[in-house]
């Protein structure tokens, strides 16, 4: 057990089930940045833009390297599941049930569920499997079970997957950090301290993440949870800032004018079948199947369909933003990817 009374990560399949719960929980928290950051306006709020912008690069990179560590042990990354998109709101994956991960734009409820995911692990905060507080606190469940496993059982039981499954690289632009090949204990605590450290901050009391910023390559990257707080308070961080301090650096200006007004958590079931924004929901709901199914097969050694996901990455950004330019018909907002499984068979 560990400290919080939760079941320990003591077997080679606990690790792997909590590696598919990793991959889902990254996963969780592409949806909300997408619609966050495609109901932005570039030109009227570009720093915002480019901070929601590269959180959302930089987590499909922790999406990445949650594959590896499940590969590296053996597992099968699964994405192409409906268990991955759950209807809206629904809670954190295995997590703290009172956050309700919903689709929204980009303005103080979006921030406050951001800063809600972020949120870093207290420095005291103890390792829990299951039902954790922070993603922080997961993760260093999931590097007790690692490190236990392979006292018990040798790093060559525990890291027995296929090498060739590694993904080495990902073509995504705007975010920091690296893929990190896993085949080890060493390389597997390194991809661990890069998704914790990118999102929470280094050593769970610092703003930075030990990168360097991709957009103003003179100072180092923050956190995500303070790269959010940042947006929230209208400030940056500089050097010397802590979290205690808060961000004392230069204004950041934020035009909330300057945001599509997508209607929240919204459905297909909303609109009349054949109607031009169901259509266009289920046209984003097909392209965004064959992402998961893309990265799915990128992940089982197929690495070669990850230029391919890419690609329909790109195409998901024009079909939201037409989506967000769609009046509803209420007169005051507009309709957005719903974000629905669209099984296998059901594909176009």
């Amino acid at each position: 057990m560990d400290p919080q009374g939760t079941p320990a990560i003591a077997t080679l399949d606990d690790l792997r089930r909590h590696l598919q719960w990793a991959i889902e929980l990254e996963h969780a928290t592409i949806p909300p940045y997408m619609c966050a950051l495609y109901s932005l306006d570039k030109g009227r709020n570009p720093e915002a833009a480019q901070v929601v912008g590269t959180v959302l690069a930089e987590e499909m990179l922790h999406l990445a390297l949650a594959a590896n560590l499940l590969n590296a042990v053996g597992g099968e990354p699964r994405l192409d599941t409906p268990e991955l998109l759950p209807p809206y709101p629904h809670p954190l994956p295995h997590g703290d049930r009172s956050i309700e991960v919903e689709l929204v734009p980009f303005g103080s409820r979006a921030l406050d569920l951001f800063l809600r995911i972020e949120q870093p692990a207290r420095a005291d905060g103890p390792p829990q499997a299951d039902g954790y507080q922070t993603i922080g606190q997961f993760y260093a469940a999931i590097e007790a079970g690692l490190r236990a496993l392979c006292d018990e059982l040798g790093e060559t039981a525990v890291f027995c997957g296929t090498p060739d499954r590694q993904i080495g690289e990902m073509h995504l632009h705007g975010g920091g950090g690296t893929v990190i090949p896993v085949h080890d204990l060493k390389t597997a605590l390194a991809a661990l301290a890069e998704i914790v450290e990118q999102g929470e901050g280094a050593a769970r009391t610092d703003v930075w993440d030990g990168d360097v910023d991709v957009f103003h390559p003179e100072r180092e990257e923050v956190a995500h949870f303070y790269r959010f707080q940042e947006l929230r308070l209208g400030r940056r961080y500089q050097a010397g800032d802590t979290p205690q301090s808060g961000p004392t650096g230069e204004p950041i200006a934020v035009d909330l004018d300057g945001v599509l007004p997508m209607r929240p958590n919204p459905r297909t079931a909303d609109y009349p079948e054949g109607s031009a924004i169901r259509v266009a929901q289920e046209e984003f709901n097909q392209t965004y199947s064959l992402l998961l199914y893309l990265l799915e097969q990128a992940f089982n050694g197929s690495p070669g369909d990850m230029k391919e996901a890419v690609r329909a990455m790109f195409q998901l950004r024009a079909q939201a933003t037409a989506l967000m330019n769609m009046p509803t018909g209420d007169g005051v907002t507009t309709a957005g990817p719903t974000f629905e499984y669209v099984p296998a068979e059901a594909r176009s």
